[in-house]
């Protein structure tokens, strides 16, 4: 749950508002509805949602999820799971009734664990998630970026803290400028590791 929140919040505070849902969705679908938890993903992903929509200009859209927004993070702690909720609780009244406030200024940031994280603020585990996220998003094929991901793991567990896979996350995530480029050397790197496993696995 951390790791996927964490990477969400950074990717809806690095200008993604759209894809942030993409790194709770498939949480959320797992819990028991009305939980606190459900509730609090729940009322995140439609909180993003209503920004995106607003940005767009989609008004009547973003009124109706700020509104079912606010329904679902009511009642929830301030500062619940070390989200600041109260900012958010304050951005979607206003968004309910002005939805074209984000015309006039930068959507509010997300703050968690005391801070508003961006992509590069990332540890490993949730930049794995982010980098899937954004592949997605972006118009990239995930699988290599999800095998990269597994790859990364894998190497972190056995202690290999200099992984190739984990550095090439790190830079498919920070670097948008150079996102093409690090995207080729991964996929390139994931196809050799793919090809040793299969050559290994051949021997037996």
């Amino acid at each position: 749950m951390h790791n996927r929140l964490r990477a969400g919040v950074a990717i809806y505070n690095d200008g993604h508002y759209h894809a942030a849902h993409d790194a709770w969705e498939d949480h959320w679908l797992e819990l028991e509805s009305d939980t606190d938890d459900e509730r609090l993903l729940h009322g995140l992903i439609q909180f993003t949602a209503a920004v995106y929509h607003a940005r767009e200009h989609n008004w009547e859209g973003a009124v109706g999820l700020a509104t079912s927004a606010r329904e679902y993070l009511e009642g929830l702690p301030a500062d619940y799971r070390d989200l600041r909720l109260e900012p958010i609780r304050a951005a979607l009244e206003e968004l309910a009734t002005d939805p074209e406030v984000l015309e006039r200024r930068s959507p509010p940031r997300i703050e968690h664990e005391g801070t508003a994280p961006t992509l590069a603020d990332l540890g490993v585990e949730a930049t794995g998630i982010a980098a899937v996220v954004l592949a997605d998003e972006l118009g990239f094929d995930a699988e290599p970026v999800e095998r990269a991901r597994t790859y990364a793991k894998r190497d972190l567990k056995a202690g290999e803290d200099d992984s190739r896979f984990i550095t090439l996350l790190f830079d498919f995530v920070r670097e948008d400028d150079h996102r093409g480029i690090v995207y080729r050397r991964l996929t390139g790197h994931v196809d050799r590791r793919r090809a040793r496993e299969g050559d290994v696995e051949g021997l037996f």
